[in-house]
């Protein structure tokens, strides 16, 4: 399987309130960058079987627009493995159950999604990761150990949009 590890888009300020920042939805900035992530990963042609999101609605809203983007029209799962404190053993159990699945998008938070990959990866969790708001990664769990194949955030992706239109030849002048 396939798995796309996903940290929900740019949400705003955190809240000191749980319940307020719970609810806490995506920004204009945040809309933006599940729309450029959703292109890059349409562009990379990659396949999604289930989308499955943390509770949180700035999490939900992110696998909602990279779904719909997507064009994946199934449900999106929500599980609590996802939320700020989920815990590794649930989010195997998630995996488990989706184990029969090519590609699998989970939309979560940091820190417990970089502690994942992480444990993942390395089987102990001692790989130190970056994951910026709206970063995607894929992770091919069939190698043993999960291989980390790679890891885009917006900037890069925006970044490799504007490159896109200039030429990737270098300019000569010829007097």
């Amino acid at each position: 399987m396939i798995l796309y590890i996903m940290r929900h888009a740019s949400a705003g300020l955190r809240r000191p309130n749980p319940l307020l920042d719970a609810r806490r939805g995506l920004v204009k900035e945040g809309k933006e960058q599940c729309i450029l992530m959703a292109r890059t990963l349409s562009t990379l042609k990659v396949q999604i079987d289930f989308v499955v999101s943390s509770p949180l609605k700035r999490s939900l809203q992110t696998a909602q627009l990279v779904a719909t983007e997507l064009g994946y029209e199934a449900r999106i799962e929500v599980s609590p493995a996802l939320a700020p404190d989920g815990k590794y053993e649930d989010f195997q159990a998630l995996l488990n159950r989706r184990a029969a699945s090519e590609g699998l998008l989970v939309v979560g938070h940091n820190p417990n999604l970089v502690q994942f990959m992480g444990r993942l990866v390395t089987g102990n969790g001692g790989a130190s990761l970056r994951l910026r708001k709206g970063a995607i990664a894929r992770i091919d769990l069939d190698r043993h150990p999960a291989q980390l194949q790679w890891l885009i955030d917006p900037r890069l992706a925006r970044n490799i949009y504007a490159s896109v239109g200039k030429s990737s030849r270098p300019k000569t002048s010829r007097k």
